[in-house]
């Protein structure tokens, strides 16, 4: 208890010299060499620090994500409006299951936010509702992809019959690859034990959500591409 105090105290006159432009009084046997300049060795990261960290690490994937999606969005309409692929390019019909599916994936973020306000309010099992019905909804969304590909290969389209069912395939089937690596982060956050003084479980949820919701609004521009661009 009296370290506390004595800490406490240490921490106010540093405060008050900080803010007068003098330098504070170094610890008893500290000269202020230290490599860790007077931190201790087993001291945590600084608070935030783990936040901009793992969000970092998301963005960097997102990024890529968009320059490879980018990249083939500027061959399918580069392609597409290619003077001699005017008249011969064939176009394929949605399946309409797609509807449903995008219904899905949106209802998914809805019910992620749901599990993230269930934790703010430190509603575990509200929380864990929330968080397997988002699971099982994104699970759905593949289910009903797969069902989109042996719809049209039932009618004999499949990734060579056209250049347009070729786009269909490459883009549906990466974007849910993608999308399946987002519901193993679900489940690792959802089940998994954290390790709080390494990422707790708040942080993880957030970091996730990042994903997912990244994953949804490209799917919304895949479908609006591949529907106006048939």
């Amino acid at each position: 208890m009296s370290g506390t105090v004595l800490d406490d105290i240490e921490l106010i006159i540093e405060d008050v010299h900080g803010h007068n432009g003098g330098k504070p009084p170094s610890r008893d046997g500290d000269d202020g060499g230290g490599d860790d300049g007077g931190r201790d060795g087993n001291s945590p990261e600084p608070r935030g620090h783990g936040s901009r960290k793992y969000s970092t690490a998301v963005a960097v994937a997102m990024l890529s994500i968009v320059m490879f999606f980018m990249v083939l969005t500027a061959a399918f309409l580069v392609l597409r409006t290619e003077p001699q692929n005017l008249h011969t390019w064939a176009g394929i019909r949605l399946p309409r299951i797609l509807w449903l599916n995008t219904c899905l994936l949106m209802a998914s973020s809805a019910t992620l936010e749901l599990a993230r306000r269930r934790l703010s309010m430190d509603e575990s099992r509200g929380f864990h509702r929330m968080w397997a019905l988002t699971t099982a909804l994104g699970g759905l969304f593949v289910v009903g992809q797969v069902i989109a590909w042996r719809q049209l290969a039932a009618q004999g389209v499949y990734e060579t019959s056209r250049m347009a069912s070729g786009f269909f395939y490459v883009f549906t089937v990466l974007h849910a690859v993608h999308l399946l690596g987002g519901l193993c982060a679900l489940l690792y956050v959802g089940w998994h034990k954290l390790d709080a003084s390494r990422i707790g479980r708040p942080l993880a949820v957030e970091v996730a959500s990042y994903y997912w919701h990244f994953m949804d609004g490209l799917w919304l521009f895949l479908l609006a591409l591949l529907y106006f661009g048939q």
